[in-house]
């Protein structure tokens, strides 16, 4: 009996129910972890690491859809401009999907703390991309040619992707699903006879070695061999060798940190881009230019971090803290401005009196205690404070209709106590104050005022 027969007729490894030796039974071979079927792995959306040139989402796009990356490089770039999406969209892509050769994405690595300058810079594009998405909300066209454009891509990537594939073959797939399993050859044996795979004498002996190293020697198991030769040496003396320590090689020095110089220039291009727009731009405006500028530096510092150095999670934290603050001052109105003044108007009559008084930040007062305002006329002026207060004075005799907007902050009208201030969001007042009794006969007097942030007050003159 040849050694392949006694494999497919006698006890083997495979010996037992639904073994491979058994006739009539077929076994399926367990697929490798790092196989991949290639129908199924070209249906999945892989980033591309040989034709990568940065994360590999563009050539993996191009490799999906059967276009050329350049389109879908120069797209994305236009997106990231216009709006954010492409930023959005890359960095999100890099941090979720994996390369075609391994089955692990970046977001994975991140939480298991296994952090590396591609994970940092995958997350710092999503980061921009959200603050420069939340600064064109504002700008309906600049968004709406973002998403057309973006319907565009996908569309001409779903059309290319469908063009080449060809129409399923049914009288095919079922005569392959009727086709009789291919029969395979038994597995050859993956290791050396042992006492319980050949059969034991009648006296209770066996063939062959048992691979145990309380059991008989097997010579072509050296690893066991060398085990039990190991556990047997008796020589005297071996326990009072003495060895010589192990010199172990110095570990090479990593990369250095570069994250607290990224925050002093993050700092010093905040302050950099404040200062130069602070006189001539109003207050939103210049804090975004600064925190623009400071985004852009952790930008390219974790960028540069993948190549030249390592950044911490410090960094990672102080970008999207820089994010944050850029997105909320995109909220602060444009007609705050950047000096604190304080202004009073005291117009004496009505012709002296302005259609509108404007201040951008600090403390105005306007005192309409000296207008005589003539019997049933009406005069109407208006007061547009961004930050501050504002303090309007009226005549003892005349009737006075109030409309007060303020964005954030409290309304003091005639009558309140002055230490009871209620600041909240989005408050209005339409009230009308009528004369004291025994006062003269005058006109109305309408005023309207508007407060971004601050306290608007009204108090009448007493004489």
């Amino acid at each position: 009996m040849t050694d392949h027969q006694h494999a497919a007729t006698g006890p083997g490894p495979g010996s037992g129910p639904g073994a491979p030796g058994k006739e009539g039974a077929t076994a399926a071979q367990p697929k490798p972890a790092g196989d991949t079927d290639p129908a199924e792995a070209g249906e999945r959306f892989r980033r591309d690491r040989r034709h990568q040139m940065l994360g590999g989402v563009c050539a993996g796009l191009g490799r999906q859809c059967d276009m050329d990356p350049v389109i879908f490089r120069i797209t994305l770039a236009v997106l990231s401009a216009t709006g954010g999406i492409g930023l959005i969209f890359y960095g999100f892509a890099w941090l979720f999907v994996p390369y075609d050769d391994e089955e692990e994405n970046e977001i994975r690595r991140l939480l298991t703390g296994r952090v590396d300058g591609h994970t940092l810079t995958a997350v710092l594009f999503a980061l921009v991309g959200c603050g420069v998405f939340l600064t064109m909300l504002s700008n309906d066209g600049v968004l709406s040619f973002a998403v057309i454009l973006s319907l565009l891509l996908a569309g001409a990537g779903y059309w290319s992707r469908r063009r080449g594939t060809p129409s399923p073959d049914h009288i095919a797939a079922q005569a392959v699903a009727d086709a009789p399993p291919e029969p395979q050859a038994p597995p050859a044996p993956t290791a050396f006879p042992s006492w319980w795979r050949d059969p034991i004498v009648k006296d209770g002996t066996h063939v062959g070695g048992t691979g145990y190293l309380w059991g008989p020697r097997d010579s072509r198991d050296l690893d066991i061999a060398a085990a039990v030769n190991i556990s047997l040496d008796s020589r005297t003396g071996v326990r009072d060798r003495t060895y010589a320590p192990l010199q172990r090689p110095p570990k090479p020095r990593g990369p250095r940190a570069i994250g607290g110089w990224i925050f002093l220039l993050a700092l010093l291009a905040a302050g950099l881009g404040t200062g130069l727009t602070w006189e001539a731009h109003p207050l939103g405006t210049s804090l975004q230019t600064g925190l623009a500028c400071a985004l852009a530096v952790f930008g390219i510092g974790v960028a540069v971090s993948a190549f030249l150095g390592r950044t911490g999670a410090g960094s990672i934290i102080l970008a999207v803290i820089t994010a944050g603050l850029l997105a909320g001052a995109t909220a602060v109105p444009e007609d705050i401005g950047t000096d604190w003044t304080r202004t009073t108007w005291e117009p004496t009559s009505v012709a002296q009196l302005r259609p509108v008084y404007d201040l951008g930040a600090g403390e105005g007062e306007l005192d309409l205690s000296a207008i005589r305002v003539p019997g049933n006329d009406t005069v109407s002026t208006r007061a547009d404070v961004g930050l501050g207060r504002i303090h309007v004075i009226v005549p003892r005799d005349v009737t006075v209709k109030l409309s007060i907007d303020v964005g954030v902050g409290d309304i003091q009208l005639p009558g309140d106590e002055q230490k009871d201030v209620d600041v909240a969001p989005g408050k209005h007042k339409e009230v009308t104050l009528e004369p004291p009794p025994g006062a003269e006969e005058a006109g109305t007097l309408d005023i309207e005022l508007q407060v971004g942030a601050g306290q608007a007050e009204v108090s009448r003159a007493t004489s």
